[in-house]
């Protein structure tokens, strides 16, 4: 749902980059209650996981593709503040290195696929949590239903800001019918995704999900042929519970997807490219500013081969987006322990 250049007048495109301005800046100073020790380096991983999975487009109608928007995704694993920067970062990266996503509708892609997603996903998500069983599998459903919800969330607000800006004259009850119904489509795969990822992560650190705190399943015993809880262990020191192999193993996941999997995805044009051929709405679709850029459309000018091409635009994506991310979230935190600091400085004590 990458919105290219062209597609939204310039004053909604401005409007819509102070919105985006505001929920960032919003963001940063609530993200820095949600982002510890552990999870600063975590929140830079998720944001790389998303650019890597959104390279791999799967069919969901006949010439039509669909990837992750990846909001539910980083509000569950991270905390929606820190999620919005997660996909704020990877629609950065992807309009300035891969000339994907117009560079002056950033504003709309980050409050469209970014804030839309996040708000929506996450309110659902704490929705059910609240009725559901304090379970793990709860949170995994919970996940699946605001990760489906999110995305014709995200379609519909596409076409309020197409109705109030858009540059062609196109019917938008006919936007809106077609917009919706091939994101509910996508919604399902988003879904998948987003409850699969979340389910994994909750099998072996269920303590690094921040939708999934304090809801822990206790351990069952049999005693006497009946089920009672396990008394309580003691948490493990922060020490023994290091991120490291879950770091690693989550930055080879998205390298291999985005340097090797992502060759074999999907070919078909997304849910807003063929919505926008089929009703026009790409009529006054501007170049890309960044269209010569050596990354251009996910691959490496000058390589011929067109799988190592697309391997190592990938690979590059993920390092630069780990980077980055890591280095916004890192600067995050550390100023939210350098006023907690200065607080406890001033602090006035006990004579």
């Amino acid at each position: 749902m990458h919105v290219p250049d062209g597609f939204i007048n310039a004053p909604v495109s401005v409007a819509a980059g102070v919105v985006a301005a505001a929920a960032v800046g919003v963001s940063l100073r609530g993200a820095r209650r949600e982002l510890d020790e552990r999870t600063a380096p975590l929140a830079g991983l998720v944001a790389a996981f998303i650019f890597a999975v959104q390279m791999l487009n799967f069919p969901v109608a006949a010439g039509t593709s669909g990837h992750l928007l990846g909001g539910a995704l980083a509000a569950i694993l991270v905390g929606p503040y820190t999620g919005v920067l997660c996909v704020s970062v990877v629609l950065l990266m992807q309009g300035l290195l891969f000339a994907d996503g117009g560079l002056t509708a950033l504003g709309v892609n980050i409050t469209v696929m970014g804030v839309v997603t996040v708000v929506v996903a996450y309110a659902i998500f704490r929705g059910l949590l609240a009725v559901l069983p304090a379970t793990r599998r709860s949170v995994t459903v919970a996940a699946f239903t605001g990760a489906l919800l999110s995305v014709p969330a995200a379609a519909t607000a596409f076409t309020a800001v197409y109705a109030v800006g858009g540059t062609t004259d196109v019917a938008i009850g006919k936007v809106f019918t077609a917009m919706v119904g091939v994101h509910v489509l996508i919604g399902i795969g988003e879904a998948v995704i987003t409850a699969a990822t979340v389910g994994a992560v909750i099998a072996v650190r269920p303590d690094l999900v921040h939708g999934a705190r304090g809801l822990s399943a206790p351990l069952k015993l049999r005693v006497a042929g009946e089920l009672v809880d396990a008394p309580a262990a003691a948490p493990a020191p922060v020490a023994a519970r290091s991120t490291r192999k879950v770091w690693i193993t989550g930055l080879v996941t998205a390298l291999v997807l985005a340097g090797f999997v992502s060759y074999y995805a999907s070919a078909s044009p997304d849910g807003l490219e063929k919505v926008a051929a089929d009703k026009g709405i790409d009529a006054k679709v501007e170049d890309h500013a960044a269209a010569g850029s050596p990354l251009a459309d996910y691959g490496v000018k000058d390589v011929d081969d067109a799988r190592l091409s697309g391997g190592l635009a990938g690979v590059i994506g993920v390092g630069a987006t780990v980077a980055v991310g890591t280095g916004i979230f890192w600067t995050v935190r550390r100023r939210r322990s350098d006023e907690l600091t200065a607080t406890s400085a001033s602090a006035p004590t006990a004579g």
